[in-house]
């Protein structure tokens, strides 16, 4: 199975710890590949909408975005690591989050996405974690990903993993490891994901809008390009 992992910060603080402990569960058998944000990319999207009108290789930014978007498109699991901000995932994560908006299915969807599943991890002071989660899970439905798992820890005594007790962290460990756990199935003969109901709701409603758009369209929009190419749909001459 391949891994792909987001961490969503560079501090080998009480995330990172939650993350080792994931990945150790399953790094036998296992090719996983980490970026570290903000390091792989820094960039915020500038709007230019060059990755709408034109192709996201042609982004100011690919140069950091293509190599994880690509990791993404050959990984079995994505993993998302990051700690709650503000109750909301950091801001780091959402740049990252903003130049995939391209493949979003109402855009260029991938069909490598459809049978992906994907874990998000998060912690918090003691604040909810589910509306820094939901940031990320939304993105990765309208990429196409069904099976999205979400972890949420309230660490409670503090943000510093070495100041925590030693019963916080067996509980963190523990509740980890049993998440990890369900995925170690997988290692030996990756099972892909089924296509929710919602999931296949949002592509039928997408490739209702991009058939009407295309009727009116002289020269197909490069969205529209991407749906005849995979054949979601049909020009008037290939009908």
């Amino acid at each position: 199975m391949k891994i792909v992992v987001i961490n969503g910060t560079e501090v080998k603080g009480c995330t990172f710890h939650m993350k080792e402990t994931f990945m150790s569960v399953l790094k036998d058998k296992n090719e996983i590949i980490e970026f570290y944000l903000p390091r792989d990319m820094p960039y915020f999207c500038s709007g230019c909408k060059t990755c709408f009108f034109k192709d996201e290789k042609l982004c100011p930014h690919a140069k950091a975005t293509m190599p994880i978007w690509n990791a993404i498109l050959e990984a079995n699991l994505i993993f998302f690591a990051f700690p709650v901000y503000a109750l909301r995932a950091p801001g780091q994560v959402k740049a990252l989050l903003d130049h995939l908006c391209c493949h979003w299915m109402v855009h260029r969807p991938e069909k490598e996405m459809f049978s992906k599943r994907a874990v998000i991890i998060t912690n918090s002071i003691g604040a909810p974690n589910r509306a820094a989660q939901k940031d990320v899970v939304t993105s990765l439905n309208w990429l196409g990903v069904s099976s999205v798992t979400c972890v949420g820890a309230g660490l409670m005594e503090g943000v510093i993993w070495e100041q925590l007790s030693d019963e916080r962290k067996d509980v963190l460990i523990r509740k980890v490891e049993s998440v990890a756990n369900k995925y170690k199935k997988h290692t030996d003969g990756f099972q892909p994901a089924k296509k929710s109901f919602k999931i296949f709701m949002l592509f039928a409603i997408s490739k209702m809008m991009h058939k009407s758009i295309l009727k009116n369209e002289e020269t197909p929009s490069a969205d529209n390009l991407h749906w005849i190419k995979n054949g979601w749909i049909k020009t008037r001459e290939n009908k």
